[in-house]
This record gives structure tokens, sequence and C-alpha cells, in this order.
């Protein structure tokens, strides 16, 4: 099969190539060979390559920065979908498009878990922006996947985990503050990957959710994951009123991965048994990384 992956360059997007290129042809683009918010561009790329699937990992992902720079998020996560189901709808094949636990509002009470038929209610501009891009593509094209994710971390671009990683070698005595009162499922973008893989196997269609199971604060991840790398740090817990950021967060972003579970092909494990495999996979490559960055 034929897979066109946008935005090939971050962390999803790189281990999708990794994992898809061994059962596939895979064609992986930067934004700099595609600007999926031209639709002009994407014809000529669809009508060079001619996909099974395009799988849209690009997004403008930086949460906060898109309270101002709405264009830019609006073209990037709107637009651009719409510009890919569109050529899904003239030309054939399938669009895979990546969406996030942010269309939620995280009002329920915890641990009660969001549903693929729950009601979107975005808090942010961002998850504004990714609820907008759903709709685009359900009424742009019948053949599509959109699937959900949250928390994400990996070995490729930037991602929480290496920030805390970061602070926590500059300086082992620095209080490191992280809010205690959000909670999600740590995903890493390896097990996503494989999780996508699998959804094209058996030829999936719809809306999913698809994040680790279980669930815990930024502040119990943070801990962990230093822990397991074995890094001195100071961490304490705060409340998201305590840390002051320009776009809101939802307060419970945990998923339930129902479709997956209903269709017997769910393989998405604790985030705890994923991210000690991470930590084995990558520590001397992130403490390398996060060293030179100081």
């Amino acid at each position: 099969m034929k897979i066109m992956i946008t935005g090939a360059r971050g962390q999803l997007g790189a281990d999708c190539a990794r994992v898809l290129n061994e059962t596939h042809e895979v064609m992986a683009i930067d934004p700099e060979e595609l600007d999926i918010t031209r639709l002009s561009d994407v014809e000529t790329m669809v009508k060079y390559f001619t996909p099974d699937i395009i799988l849209n990992c690009a997004a403008y992902s930086k949460v906060d920065n898109c309270e101002t720079e709405k264009e830019l998020a609006w073209k990037v996560n709107v637009t651009g979908p719409e510009n890919l189901a569109q050529s899904v709808a003239k030309h054939g094949g399938r669009l895979i498009h990546i969406s996030s636990d942010y269309v939620f509002d995280g009002r329920k009470k915890v641990p009660e878990p969001y549903a693929e038929e729950d009601e979107p209610h975005p808090l942010s501009y961002y998850g504004k922006t990714k609820h907008e891009s759903e709709k685009v593509v359900r009424q742009t094209t019948d053949r599509h996947m959109i699937l959900r994710t949250a928390w994400m971390y990996g070995v490729n671009g930037h991602n929480f985990l290496k920030t805390m990683l970061k602070l926590a070698l500059e300086n082992p005595n620095n209080k490191i503050k992280v809010v205690n009162d959000q909670f999600g499922s740590p995903t890493w973008s390896h097990r996503l990957a494989l999780q996508i893989a699998r959804i094209i196997d058996v030829n999936g269609q719809g809306t999913y959710h698809a994040t680790a199971e279980g669930y815990c604060t930024w502040y119990e991840l943070a801990g962990y994951f230093l822990k397991k790398m074995e890094v001195p740090h100071t961490v304490i817990p705060c409340t998201t009123e305590e840390y002051p950021i320009p776009a809101p967060r939802p307060k419970n972003s945990i998923l339930e991965n129902r479709h997956l579970k209903e269709k017997g092909i769910n393989i998405m494990t604790h985030w705890q048994n994923d991210l000690d495999q991470f930590v084995n996979d990558f520590k001397g490559r992130l403490l390398s990384e996060a060293s030179k960055e100081q």
C-alpha cells in the first residue's frame, strides 16, 4: 500500500514513517516539501505519488502560541486537513487525520474518561482548530479516519519529558514546579505508530481514541520519568492556577479507547510500561541531546 505521511519530521510522523515503511511504500514529507495549506501543492503531490492513504501528522501544536497566532494555527490545523480531504474526495484513497484531547473541556470528574461519542467543547484556540479540523474532514469525505490522542512524547522533536530532563540537568537543586491537577495518559509516539499500522491493516474508518492505558498528572509523570532516567531532581507540585499560561488546558484529558477495544484491535499498553521501554531504548540519546542544549 502507498502511504503519504505529512509532518514527517515530528514525533509521530517520524515514528509512523519508520513503522509503516516495514510493510508499505511510504512517502514521508516535511513541511518544507509540501505546504498542505495550499490546495494546488497538495494536488500536485497527490497526482505524483497517488497514495492509497494520506496520514496527516502535520499540525501547529504550540498551544500557547495559537492564542495569538490564530491565522497560522487555522491555516495549518484546519485549512490543511480540509485540502487533504478534498484531494481524497477527488482522487480516491483514504485520509487518516490526527486530532487531540484538547477538543474536550476536561470537566468530567477524574477518572471518568472521554469516549469517542462525547461532545467536544474546546477551551483553547488550539483545541478549537482541532475540533474544526475534524468537522471539515467529516464534511469533505466519507473515506476518513480521525484519531484523537493525548500527552504524546517521543524521541524526535520537542516534548514535556525533554523539557523536564533539560531543566533537571541544568540545576538538580532547582525546584521545578509542575502542575498536579491535570490528568491524562502519557502516550509514546512509537506505540501510537504501531496502533495506526494495526488500524490500517483492518481498514479502519471513523473516529478512534488512541492513548496509553492508565493515567497520571504532569507532576507524577515528571517524577516517574526523571527517576527512571536516574537524574537528580527536585520536582514540586502546583495547581493550574499557580502556573498561569496563555492557553487554558483541560483538567481531565483521559480518553477511553472504546472503538479500538470494540473492534479487538487495541494494542495500547499502560503508560508506565511504554515509558520504561522508552527510557531503556533512548536514555543515552536523551541525555546526550539534553546536555548539548545547555
